[in-house]
Order: C-alpha cells, then structure tokens, then sequence
C-alpha cells in the first residue's frame, strides 16, 4: 500500500513554479520513512527486523534492565532512597502483575496473517520459520498472561474495529484456564520441528526453546490442578479460574515428556568450565561464548548499544566504577537456604550456648555450603574484578558497646572511638558498610553476584552491560523433569535428575529416591534459580504464596534456629541480614577476630502479605468496562 506524505510549503511551490515536475511524479515519490507491506515481505532481513521487535516485546516480569523487581518478595533488600516503600507496605495490590496487553498480541496475529497474504515473497523456509517464531511469541504471551490473569480471550487474527457504531462483535469471553493452557501446549507441540534444533542464536525460538516452555507450562497447569484445593475460594464457577484436580495427572506427563525429549536429545547440557564451583556457577550468567547450558535469551551487545544497566546499578560499593551501585542486597532467608554440603539444613552458626562464635576470617562462617551461595551472593571476604570487597559493620567492644561510622569506609581517631590501645586514624566501617539507612551499602550484610558483569568497563555508565538474560537454561529443564516425575510417584528417576543439578553445586552425596520430597523441590529450584523470575509464579502455581508470605513479622529467632528451615511453607515475610563485627578487646585471643548478628535493616517495617486474591491478577477497570463478558476475578 502506497503512502502520500504532502507538505504544505511544497504543495504552494507546485502552484507557483513553472519548472516543478508534474503533480503525478511528485505523488508517486516514494517515502524515505517507511516501508510498505510489500516491500517488506521481499526482504528477509527487512523481516527480521520486525521479527525482532517481537522478540523485544517478550513478557518477562523480572529482568535485569529492571533490579528493583527483584525486591518485591524475600530473595532482597532494595538498598536505594525510592525504593523503601517495597518494605513498608504489608499487602500487595490486587492489580500486582496484572497484565493485558493485547496491542502486543494484534501485532503478532497481523504478522502471522501477512506471512499469508501473496505480498509475502520470501522463500518457503524463511516463512516457515517466520511463521514459527511469531506463533512461539503468541503462546509465550498466553503463558504469561494466564498465569497472572486465569483464562482469557483466545483471539487469533488480528481484530479490526469497522467504525459501524457497534464494536459488540469484538467483544469476547474469557476461555477456561484450561484452554489458554492447552492452546499453549498444542502450539509448541505443532512447532517445534520447524524451528531450528538447537539453534546457533539462543536470542530466537529453537525446538530447545520451545519444548522448555512446554514443560514449563505443563508444570504450571499440573501444579494448579494438584494444590488448587489448598487455596479455597481461588477459583470460578465456569473454569475461567481454576484447574480440576483430576486434570493433573496429565499434565504432569506432559510437562515430563517434553523434558526428557531435550534431555535425550542431547543438544544442551549443564555449564562445566571452572574446577571452582561457585565461580563457576557465577560464570554460568555471564559466560556468552559456546555455552551448552543456555537455550533461550534476551540478548544484548555493546557494538548496537543494546546494554543494560545491572552491574552499574549493582556493583559493590566500594570497587564500583562510578560513585553509585550496591542496590540489590540479597537477604539472609535466602543465603541461608543454601544447605550444608553434608545435605542438611542450618542457620549459620552466630552463637553457641548464649555466646558469640568466633570466626578467623569473614568467610569461615559461610564454609561447607551448597557452591551455588558464593555464586548467587558476594559475602563478606569474597573479591569481584579480582577486588576484596569491604563488608564489615564495625567494632564490638568487650562490654558488647559498637564503634562504627555512618559514611562508606569512615575512620576516626582512636582516641574519639573509644579504642583503647589503637592510635591515629582507625577505619570503624567497612567500605560497603553495611551501614543502616545508607543507600547502596550493603544492608543486608551482602551484594548480588548473580548477572554481575567482570568485564572491565561494564561498571561504568557510559559504557555498561552485554550480559544476557537467561529466559530458559537446561538446569531448569533438569528440574521441571525431576518435579513431573516426582508428582508422578517416580522418585527413582526424580533424584536422578535432580543429582546432577546439586553435582555441579559440590553437593556430590547424592539424596536418594526416598529422600525426594515436595519440600526438596521447592528447596533446589528457590536456591538453583534464585533471581532469575521463577520465585513468584512457583510459589502462586504451588499455592504456597499466601502461606510463606502470610503477614505474620519475622523476627531474629526465626533465623537462628534450624526450626522448619527446610520447610516449603517457612514463613518469610520480612527481609533480615547477617552483619560481620571486628571483636575488639587487646590481650584476648579473640581480638580482632569476626562475629556476626542477625539484624533487620530498619527500613524494613512491614510484613509481606499474600492475599487469596493475589493468586489471579485485577482485571484492568477499563477493561471491564468496554467487555461486559469479561468476569472478574475472585476475592478481589
């Protein structure tokens, strides 16, 4: 379709001057600004720009160009002026991660009805392909939005408004839950073998990429329909909301089957190039050249200046490569969920019989666990960029008073501390604090190392960040496969797929089929994909949300004994910290030595809380109101 484009100032001049070309060339000039649909289906590359733009499009809730998201539940403290307010309001919103956005679903169908249409010139094998991915972004978007929202319309061409007066033939009912669910499986069933196996760009559809989104939602739908009953009242009378429990079991092998076709297909396989483990696990994120874990990403490249912000935003403090950074403190319910190479479960050991331990080194208190903590969390001790990083809280005098600043890495004379026997000028506080109150020092007591960028530069905000985001990874398909066939009584098979997970974390005493429980499910996938926007959507499809955030205050107790630590209903509403002292006492054998305190940053005033209703997202007003077909959802 031609495009006119007239200006004004031109279309005077026509009138006026002699030499001007004819009306009729000047109308048949081609734009500069656009492309027409036909030329657009001559050019491949012309396609997969707009291909592309879809792939942007991609609904992910967390993200790393977003930190602040991971924030919202007990995975971390927001260590930023603005973002407090993430911990001081107890209940989250009905509306919460509610989405609708079917303008991106019109573009998808509009692109698939073109592919169509005889104005598509391209080859075959391009369209099929073209075809294939915009059908794997269309059943993306309705896993993603049936598992915020429940059922809803199944539209699949693009809607057309013919200004007649009444737009009632537009309006549609929402599907079952069951529907959207079963629309998604059927879709990347039907596509997987014309998308590419194993494709050179993890940053487009592969058949790997598609058969993990079937598992995964598979899971999803399974986990709904076997725990919907621990959730009473979550549910609507016409399936909009709500799966049968007898549904589950089929699902289950669903989601097992897809699985264990990537897994035997062997085209993908666990991440294995470092003999350290936690560096290695770390490297895993960062690590974009011939990676065998990696099957679907959100790319991005220095050379386009499609960079992302993390390691600026995140960096620690004290190394950091501009004058900001240590936003994202990971909590303490989340570093001690990283069990003890032995394979059990204990707080880290502050206190022994009413007395402070006394540690050599700030690492010691974290030795023998699960490698993945190192890799997901810079603890006090650790380096990053090949740098120490400064995490301590200050002095404990004998008489238990504290000597400490209130500015990164402050010294004081000795004199003005209260240090006896110091002289001079005394550093009281670590570099990176932690420093209560105090933006981007590290509150909790640690830093994220997850996602970190160690290339030179990637701190600074002119240059920043290429590192990836992982939508999809072959762990996680180790563990979808573990979960289905647990769920399906094959514990045998379920601890075997999960052996090779906690082998590369150095936890090499493999469990055994009768040790695999829903509470060790739950456990490997919170500290195996801890930041990587799973938390949320395990926790709803489980129906475990309203009970682990149920309102109830933490306090320091709850973290200092082993009392259900391995639990998948531990309660874990308020976000706590673990802060290292220097013993300060001259003659002692202790002095100098480390001790450590639970501590709750104060800006932490409000217990989390899960409401029924939070389980399917507030349909949008607007929305109601132009669809009278359109039910809400319940408890709302």
């Amino acid at each position: 379709m031609k495009k006119y484009k007239i200006m004004a100032a031109l279309l005077t001049f026509l009138v006026f001057a002699e030499a001007c070309k004819k009306d009729s060339d000047f109308l048949d000039k081609r734009p500069t600004d656009a492309i027409s649909v036909e030329e657009l289906w001559k050019d491949k590359n012309l396609v997969l720009t707009v291909i592309g733009d879809l792939y942007d499009q991609y609904p992910d809730y967390q993200r790393v160009d977003r930190w602040a998201d991971f924030t919202a539940f007990d995975e971390a403290f927001a260590s930023a002026n603005g973002e407090y307010g993430r911990h001081q309001n107890s209940e989250y919103g009905y509306d919460a991660w509610n989405s609708w956005n079917y303008a991106y679903l019109r573009e998808i169908n509009l692109f698939l009805q073109r592919a169509d249409e005889p104005t598509n010139l391209l080859d075959q094998a391009d369209t099929d392909r073209f075809k294939a991915e915009a059908r794997f972004l269309r059943a993306a978007f309705y896993f993603d939005i049936v598992k915020r929202m429940g059922g809803v319309p199944l539209i699949l061409e693009p809607l057309t408004y013919d200004y007649g007066g009444d737009p009632s033939y537009l309006q549609k009912p929402r599907s079952k839950e069951t529907e959207i669910y079963d629309f998604v499986l059927s879709e990347l069933e039907a596509i997987k073998t014309i998308l590419p196996d194993n494709s050179s760009d993890p940053a487009r559809a592969s058949k790997g990429a598609a058969l993990t989104l079937k598992a995964r939602a598979a899971l999803y739908a399974a986990s709904i329909a076997k725990h919907g009953a621990s959730a009473p009242g979550v549910s609507l009378p016409g399936g909009e909301v709500g799966i049968p429990v007898a549904q589950a079991e089929a699902y289950y092998r669903t989601a097992l089957a897809a699985a264990e076709e990537i897994i035997g297909g062997g085209k993908y396989s666990l991440y294995k190039k470092n003999a350290n483990l936690s560096e290695n696990f770390a490297a895993l994120f960062t690590d974009k050249g011939s990676n065998p874990e990696v099957i679907f990403v959100q790319d991005y490249k220095l050379r386009t200046k499609k960079v992302h912000g993390f390691t600026v935003d995140n960096q620690p403090r004290s190394i950091a490569e501009e004058q900001q950074g240590g936003r994202l403190n990971p909590s303490l319910n989340l570093a001690q969920s990283f069990e003890k190479l032995d394979n059990t479960f204990a707080p880290f050991a502050t206190v022994s019989g009413g007395n402070a331990i006394y540690y050599d080194n700030l690492t010691d208190i974290f030795a023998g666990r699960d490698a993945r903590l190192a890799g997901t969390v810079i603890l006090p001790g650790s380096q990053f960029k090949g740098k120490s990083i400064d995490i301590w809280a200050g002095y404990q005098l004998a008489n238990g008073s504290i000597v400490t600043g209130n500015t990164f890495g402050q010294t004081k004379l000795a004199s003005d501390a209260g240090l006896p026997g110091a002289t001079g000028n005394v550093q009281v506080v670590g570099g990176d604090g932690p420093i209560d109150g105090l933006e981007f020092s590290a509150q909790t007591g640690f830093y994220i190392r997850k996602y970190l960028d160690p290339a030179i530069g990637s701190g600074q905000i002119g240059t920043r960040s290429e590192v990836w985001w992982i939508r999809f990874r072959y762990a996680e398909v180790l563990l979808n496969a573990a979960e289905a066939a647990f769920e399906l009584g094959d514990n045998t098979t379920a601890a075997g797929y999960m052996k090779q997970v906690r082998d590369r974390a150095g936890l090499t005493t493999a469990l055994s089929p009768a040790q695999i429980t829903f509470d060790r499910i739950v456990h490997e996938r919170r500290v195996e994909l801890a930041f990587e926007d799973h938390q949320l959507w395990d926790m709803k499809r489980w129906r475990l949300a309203h009970k682990v955030w149920n309102g109830v205050a933490n306090t320091a107790a709850d973290f200092t004994t082993a009392t259900n630590l391995g639990s998948a209903e531990k309660v874990s509403t308020m976000i706590f910290g673990l802060w290292p002292y220097k013993y300060y006492e001259p003659g002692s054998p202790n002095h100098q030595k480390y001790i450590f305190k639970v501590v709750k940053p104060s800006r932490v005033q409000a217990a989390h809380r899960f409401r029924l209703g939070n389980y399917y997202s507030q349909i949008p007003q607007n929305v109601l109101n132009g669809n009278p077909l359109i039910l809400r959802n319940p408890n709302q």
